[in-house]
């Protein structure tokens, strides 16, 4: 096979060819497939375990209901390059943008709760809040969302993101808000599904072809039974054009606050009623093909 030929069949196949035989990375991340043994603290299985939550780098826990930043260190570095930008629609205590600018990313993160957008933009310096994140107070199932996005990829030299970060509520067990246009709000679990759909189909749009996408959802226990929440998000991104590549399950040791009676009470009540207590989210990975 002509070297032409050879180069243009890897590049299909989503492998940078470089010149000086050394590197081989992934269209999509600077990973060197060469020395892939020097990888070792990225996991490629699906069971995540992680002991506590990192509380260093600009980390805390300050706000109930945000992911562990170990999660965004394993994505990022995985499915992402340098530079690249970082789409977060569920922008929450900023968790993605603070991860983008240790590991040398952008980050561009929606909000709806004005007063959490304006005490999350602290988090970063005036110089960062310029050039490596930027923090939008809007619906994330808006037009007008979407439209703000835009214009901010376009300063930003980019036409669409290079990662979509996902991290919505689990229905409406933790309430973040009075808001009509909060998920935690909806009247019904469809109606949480029918608005999660419009924020993913804002982020499908705005993600480059090839690129990935990760969401971070657990299920709820209701009315007797189990509401299988992430199966049912992730039918819904299927059915918006993702592709599934794998369903990770992270236990919930990191980020628990559940302790002593409480945990206790938590055991009565799944003996009594028949359940099992939640141990365990997942974090989905999904590709725009």
């Amino acid at each position: 096979m002509a070297k032409s030929n050879l180069k243009e069949k890897k590049s299909r196949a989503g492998l940078k060819v470089v010149d000086n035989n050394e590197i081989k990375t992934t269209a999509y991340s600077d990973i060197n497939l060469k020395q892939w043994r020097n990888y070792e603290h990225i996991k490629t299985d699906t069971l995540w375990e992680f002991p506590a939550r990192l509380k260093e780098g600009g980390h805390s826990n300050e706000y109930h209901g945000n992911y562990i930043p170990q999660i965004a260190q394993q994505i990022y570095e995985r499915f992402t390059k340098k530079n690249d930008i970082v789409l977060d629609l569920f922008f929450g205590s900023g968790t993605s943008g603070i991860e983008a600018v240790n590991m040398n990313r952008r980050c561009i993160g929606v909000e709806l709760k004005e007063e959490l957008a304006e005490s999350v933009s602290e988090k970063f310096t005036p110089k960062q809040l310029v050039t490596d994140v930027n923090i939008i107070c809007a619906d994330s199932a808006s037009e007008i969302a979407k439209e703000k996005i835009k214009a901010r990829l376009d300063i930003m030299g980019k036409k669409q993101a290079q990662l979509l970060m996902l991290h919505p509520p689990y229905d409406d067990i933790i309430k973040f808000s009075d808001k009509k246009e909060d998920l935690s709000n909806c009247a019904t679990t469809e109606e949480f599904y029918d608005l999660f759909e419009k924020v993913a189909q804002n982020g499908y749009d705005l993600l480059e072809k090839g690129r990935f996408a990760c969401l971070i959802i657990g299920d709820k226990y209701a009315n007797s039974q189990h509401i299988p929440l992430g199966f049912e998000c992730m039918a819904r991104m299927n059915k918006l054009g993702f592709i599934t590549k794998a369903i990770i399950i992270k236990d919930m040791q990191g980020n628990e606050r559940a302790k002593g009676k409480t945990a206790n009470l938590w055991r009565y009540r799944a003996l009594a009623g028949g359940f099992y207590i939640f141990k365990h989210e997942y974090v989905m990975v999904f590709q725009k093909v």
